[in-house]
């Protein structure tokens, strides 16, 4: 990402967050009955963070490089910035404080072997590892049949976000939830985006994205950005049907920039059932793969 898209991020980030906010909803007296913007006057925010009119402009197109931690904190709380907008928000300003100095970091694309037999270990849940791109980097027996929709169609590595956008037939088969599997797709790749904004396979996904896929351009334009902690899925699996996982998300320490993923059921439920079936299903196509590969030629 170079200056001037920078400076885009940063205005399209405040302006969309300051669209979204109402004067009845800071507090504020709403003058007139035909504002020509929709939410926050510019002037109106600057109030609200105790900051000159100027000054917030300055930062809007661009120019948080300069700006306090107590800036920023205040500038996040005038636009009721949630957790992910806030670090978003700072990852911005860090940005625009290194001009010149861009930070060449790259999502890791593979995994330690250690990481490997840990997720061999995991064996009565799904598990696997992803990068900050959303590649699929590793994963347990489990993680593999169950993500086996993810994994059939082409591209190495397998990727969720491209995935979901660029096989939407197939994606809405598998995710019972796919409306809100997009958007949160898109808010955490952006995310990702402002941690590392010059990291060129990032910036080919997104451009790839952008150029196949309408909903996505959709998805990215609204500039979102979301954390991917813990939670609920929603799969629909060919062999098995549905199952409701619950999902936790956490970032290795001991490999920056990887995240570890498990799913999991509360014992006695359906799916919990199913992921024993599952887990059965899976041996069974490896039997079927292994023996495929050692029987003789005819």
């Amino acid at each position: 990402m170079d200056a001037s898209g920078l400076n885009a991020e940063i205005r399209d980030f405040l302006s969309t967050r300051r669209a979204r906010i109402t004067p009845e909803q800071a507090g504020l007296p709403a003058y007139g009955g035909n504002r020509r913007v929709k939410g926050l006057r510019r002037e109106e925010v600057a109030m609200l963070a105790g900051v000159s009119v100027d000054y917030y402009v300055r930062m809007e197109r661009g120019g948080l490089g300069g700006a306090s931690e107590s800036v920023l904190e205040a500038l996040a709380d005038a636009l009721r910035l949630d957790e992910a907008e806030r670090t978003h928000l700072f990852a911005l300003a860090k940005e625009s404080g290194t001009r010149g100095r861009p930070r060449n970091r790259t999502a890791p694309t593979a995994v330690r072997p250690s990481i490997q037999q840990m997720l061999d270990a995991m064996t009565d849940a799904p598990a696997w590892v992803r990068n900050g791109r959303h590649d699929i980097l590793a994963m347990n027996q489990l993680a593999r049949a169950l993500y086996s929709p993810v994994l059939a169609v082409p591209g190495r590595p397998a990727n969720t976000t491209r995935f979901v956008y660029l096989h939407p037939e197939a994606a809405r088969e598998f995710f019972v939830d796919y409306d809100r599997i997009t958007a949160d797709a898109a808010a955490m790749l952006r995310l990702e985006a402002g941690r590392n904004p010059h990291d060129k396979a990032l910036i080919a996904l997104v451009g790839e994205l952008s150029t196949r896929s309408e909903l996505f351009r959709q998805r990215w334009a609204a500039h979102d950005v979301k954390f991917h902690r813990s939670g609920q899925k929603r799969l629909r699996h060919p062999a098995v049907g549905q199952l409701d996982l619950d999902f936790e998300s956490m970032e290795l320490s001991s490999a920056p920039g990887l995240q570890l993923n498990v799913y999991t059921a509360a014992a006695g439920t359906p799916t919990a059932d199913a992921l024993k079936l599952l887990a059965s299903w899976a041996a069974s196509q490896e039997v079927i793969a292994t023996e495929a590969v050692e029987a003789p030629a005819s």
